[in-house]
């Protein structure tokens, strides 16, 4: 696990700003390709195949144009990414009036995560499922709401013990509590399947002793890709029913907690994707949090004589974008 901290000192900004710049205003060049294609949107989440060649992304870079009316909630829906993802793409872009005509990231190009391409891995700090299919060789990528401040989603290891359709909820006594002091509403016992269900139409649980967690759907799209549940993990409803219908009981569930995944690809260059650490306390969510910088990788770009600035752009600037970050020369050549 990469430590996290907050960093006290002056932030990097001031001496990386420009090359940092510079780097997106190219990216937005090669962007603009792809943009006319961006224009409609897709139905389902993103399934890519699993790189053989030795690299670790997958996707594409993409950008939309915001029209008159959007914000980054809907634009964030219909390509069914995060919108804290989206957000963190595009420091600066009003969240919700948005002017027309700008120029948004999509963060469909990704680092898959350091794991075993098995099962569903959940990577909290970046608000992704991930469901891994070796014998077809694709992986199927999904934002995800997870647990707040005080009901976090733990890291696991565990797998899928049950699965209901259209299943009731029995809210815990901790829950009916919550909801009576803070927004006083008296919870049933049990709430029936239907609009009102917050689990919505689907629902799988979690084995042993992480029983009370599930992956379900939600009747309130809203938060999808933010920290707003119980600990649940929560998932759009096209996304949750989808997934219901693939996965087998049984079937191998990782959660993780990391917001610093490379990528050495195999013409030698080295990407980073970089995403907010989570906030431990409601204090922190206040502050600026920052994952230290990788002792193993840094020595790494001296060894290689690699320009340690982009590296510090990226931890700084935590888009939730793969960064290149530098190119081992001999590599490169060949």
């Amino acid at each position: 696990m990469i430590p996290t901290c907050v960093w006290k000192e002056r932030p990097v900004f001031e001496s990386i700003f420009s090359v940092f710049e510079m780097r997106k205003i190219k990216q937005l060049v090669k962007y603009l390709v792809v943009t006319t294609a961006c224009l409609s949107y897709p139905i389902q989440a993103a399934t890519y195949p699993i790189p053989t060649d030795g690299s670790h992304i997958v996707g594409r870079p993409m950008v939309h144009e915001v029209v008159k009316g959007e914000h980054l909630e809907k634009i964030a829906k219909s390509y069914d990414v995060g919108f804290l993802a989206l957000m963190a793409a595009n420091r600066g872009v009003d969240p919700y009036l948005p002017e027309a005509g700008t120029f948004v990231e999509l963060p469909t190009q990704i680092i898959l995560p350091d794991v075993k391409y098995e099962g569903i891995v959940i990577n909290l700090a970046e608000l992704r499922l991930y469901y891994f299919e070796p014998e077809k060789g694709v992986v199927h990528i999904f934002p995800i709401g997870i647990g707040r401040i005080g009901r976090e989603t733990p890291a696991m290891e565990t797998y899928i013990s049950q699965k209901r359709e259209h299943p009731t909820w029995t809210p815990p006594a901790s829950i009916r509590k919550e909801y009576l002091e803070k927004k006083n509403i008296i919870l049933p016992d049990v709430v029936p399947a239907g609009p009102d269900n917050p689990l919505g139409n689907y629902a799988m649980r979690l084995a042993f002793g992480h029983g009370d967690y599930l992956i379900h759907g939600t009747n309130k799209s809203f938060g999808v890709g933010m920290r707003v549940s119980s600990g649940c993990i929560r998932m759009r409803p096209s996304d949750i029913e989808w997934l219901f219908q693939q996965v087998p009981l049984k079937e191998k569930v990782t959660v993780i907690n990391e917001p610093v995944k490379y990528s050495f690809e195999p013409d030698g260059s080295l990407y980073v994707e970089v995403h907010r650490p989570l906030s431990q306390n409601e204090e922190q969510t206040h502050e600026r949090l920052l994952t230290a910088p990788d002792e193993k990788l840094t020595e790494w770009l001296e060894e290689n004589d690699l320009n340690r600035t982009r590296y510090s752009a990226a931890l700084a600037v935590q888009s939730g974008l793969p960064t290149e970050v530098g190119v081992v020369a001999e590599v490169a050549k060949e």
